[in-house]
């Protein structure tokens, strides 16, 4: 697609990848956006930053609020699939976000004829551990991949960057008021994560080049270990924060004690599984494939956690 004017419609569009994406796609020149989701304090975020981009607040996983959105469906040229549970203390709500409203928005896809979809999946779908928002992920990619509609699939590994409520930002913030951060046993779990910046450049190589039925591994270029990821994000910040190391079992259980007294824990045990269980994910070379050369880790670090413009505006769960 080389019409930077044609519609393009996002489902969880103001979550992290959708508020990096439509700052990137704008910069691109493409005009014409639609945003969907369902959190209002995000959406709001989004409608201040673009005032320009139709947005729409639904909840996608209640066929009775479709007549909200799937009119904007309506002669769009592409809809980016970002919607998804990432965390969450109960099961069902995976099952809601991940499955359920992509059921809703395929069905409302094939009525409106959608011409091509680019689904952002994730790198748990080759992951070893098992949990709901592994197991829901790997179901909602299915359905996509069995949908009948044109489309590709993406498949980022941990992400960070401007916005982001979660994972490094969370990180990142809570270093800043705590003299005293703790690290789940040697730390030396490695990583690979992703700068936002460069993977929402390659999805819209995607929606430029269509490719079809492609699926993409999209993981970051440097492989770091958790501890030095939180050494390189205390350097760049100029921190003084004295970091400590503490058994993995004793972390878990102040991850659970910490969740009964919080509705939405930014950390859980499901997660800790995920960060020790030694995945190694093997993905495309973004410069060969889509002509991003991605940043160094430190120099993506202090444009996340430094921008004067962005890395203040933190996104709520």
């Amino acid at each position: 697609m080389n019409d930077k004017h044609a519609k393009i419609v996002l489902t969880g569009a103001a979550g992290l990848v959708g508020q990096n994406l439509i700052v990137e796609l704008k910069a691109q020149g493409y005009t014409r956006l639609v945003a969907i989701d369902k959190h209002a304090y995000n959406l709001d975020i989004l409608k201040s930053l673009h005032p320009d981009v139709e947005a729409i607040h639904a909840d996608l996983a209640d066929p009775a609020e479709t007549a909200k959105w799937e009119p904007a469906l309506r002669d769009a040229r592409c809809l980016i699939q970002l919607h998804a549970q990432i965390t969450g203390k109960h099961g069902e709500l995976f099952i809601r976000n991940n499955i359920d409203a992509t059921r809703v928005v395929l069905e409302a896809c094939k009525r409106q004829r959608m011409p091509y979809l680019v689904h952002i999946s994730s790198s748990v779908v080759n992951s070893v551990a098992n949990d709901d928002y592994t197991n829901t992920k790997k179901q909602q990619e299915a359905m996509v991949v069995h949908s009948g509609l044109r489309h590709c699939v993406l498949r980022p590994t941990l992400m960070f960057g401007w916005f982001d409520p979660k994972h490094l930002g969370w990180l990142s913030r809570f270093m800043a008021r705590t003299p005293v951060f703790p690290i789940p046993g040697d730390g030396k779990f490695m990583r690979q994560p992703l700068y936002e910046r460069d993977f929402c450049r390659c999805i819209v190589k995607c929606i430029e080049r269509e490719p079809q039925g492609a699926i993409y591994d999209i993981v970051g270029d440097t492989r770091i270990t958790y501890v030095d990821i939180i050494k390189t994000i205390k350097a760049a910040k100029g921190l003084r924060t004295w970091i400590v190391h503490i058994p993995i079992a004793w972390f878990a259980f102040l991850l659970r004690t910490y969740a009964v007294f919080s509705r939405k824990p930014p950390f859980t045990v499901d997660q800790l599984k995920a960060l020790s269980a030694g995945d190694d994910f093997k993905g495309v070379d973004t410069q060969a494939v889509f002509g991003v050369a991605q940043h160094a880790f430190e120099d993506a670090v202090r444009e996340s956690y430094c921008d004067p413009t962005y890395s203040k505006i933190v996104l709520k769960r």
